[in-house]
């Protein structure tokens, strides 16, 4: 029988946070295979999204607040053997998608014990750690959605697609770790918002998204699709109105970069970014 710190440590619910690029992908394939689909979703989301958390957990014994959790329980045994099931459970599935989408799924596997795993640690490298969270949670898992979720399981995918996913992810995921420096300095990891510091965070924070947006505009304009780079910003406006309110609040009290205010911004990012690109795919399939 699963414990209760098992499962709350795999965080199901994080995967909600992780979903945007998925609906994006998705959303950019022309022929789909609907059960392909189905399954991707399931792998992802289920199984090796929540691997991940808990792995992580697993390595970190966290005793302040995680992201999604704010009051984590201590993990056992238990849950390093769960996400073992959890991610050979996946990458065998993967396998009936094709050997590109499994090759994927084993490289995000491997990306993330790298992260996270205490001989190698990827992420208390600043800079290193960051770009192992944008090219494996953006690029590659549009690339393997937009190729696993299609008839012809296309080898055709837009590289500056998979940049905007990729600075999506990038854009926002320095905020998850603002409140988190003194717990990171205590477990000798340099995230890139310690890095950064506070006010630096929502700078660099606001030059990425831009820099994401210039990404989806010239993708969307290739395709003569403007109009639904227009949508998705519509769809995204109550972001940017929560993100400079905030740094206006931080930049009179670095106490307001708190894990209330950060699950906030995570809450509000991922549902609006979530609804633009269901949006785009309900617009572009019916």
């Amino acid at each position: 029988m699963l414990r209760s710190s098992t499962i709350q440590l795999l965080r199901f619910h994080f995967s909600f946070f992780l979903m945007p690029v998925y609906w994006f992908a998705l959303s950019q394939v022309v022929q789909i295979q609907a059960a392909h689909a189905i399954l991707a979703f399931i792998i992802l989301h289920f199984l090796i999204y929540p691997a991940s958390n808990g792995y992580n957990s697993y390595m970190d014994r966290d005793t302040e607040s995680i992201g999604g959790i704010k009051s984590p329980q201590q993990p056992t045994r238990q849950l390093y053997y769960v996400t073992i099931i959890l991610d050979i459970t996946g990458l065998l599935l993967s396998l009936l998608i094709s050997r590109y989408f499994s090759m994927g799924i084993l490289a995000f596997i491997l990306a993330s014990r790298a992260y996270s795993y205490r001989g190698i640690r990827l992420k208390k490298y600043p800079v290193l750690g960051y770009l192992t969270v944008l090219i494996f949670q953006g690029a590659l898992v549009f690339f393997i959605i937009k190729h696993g979720c299609s008839i012809t399981k296309t080898l055709q995918v837009p590289p500056v697609a998979m940049l905007a996913a990729s600075l999506l992810v990038g854009g926002f995921y320095p905020l998850t770790q603002i409140y988190q420096h003194e717990a990171d300095k205590a477990d000798g990891v340099r995230t890139l918002s310690l890095l950064l510091g506070y006010k630096g965070t929502f700078v660099f924070t606001a030059i990425v998204y831009l820099l994401a947006l210039l990404a989806l505009a010239v993708y969307f304009a290739s395709n003569l699709e403007l109009d639904r780079f227009f949508l998705i910003q519509i769809l995204m406006s109550p972001v940017l109105v929560y993100f400079f309110w905030w740094f206006y609040q931080v930049h009179k009290n670095t106490s307001a970069a708190n894990y209330k205010n950060t699950m906030r911004m995570n809450i509000l990012a991922s549902a609006c970014t979530n609804a633009a690109f269901i949006t785009l795919f309900i617009i572009e399939k019916y």
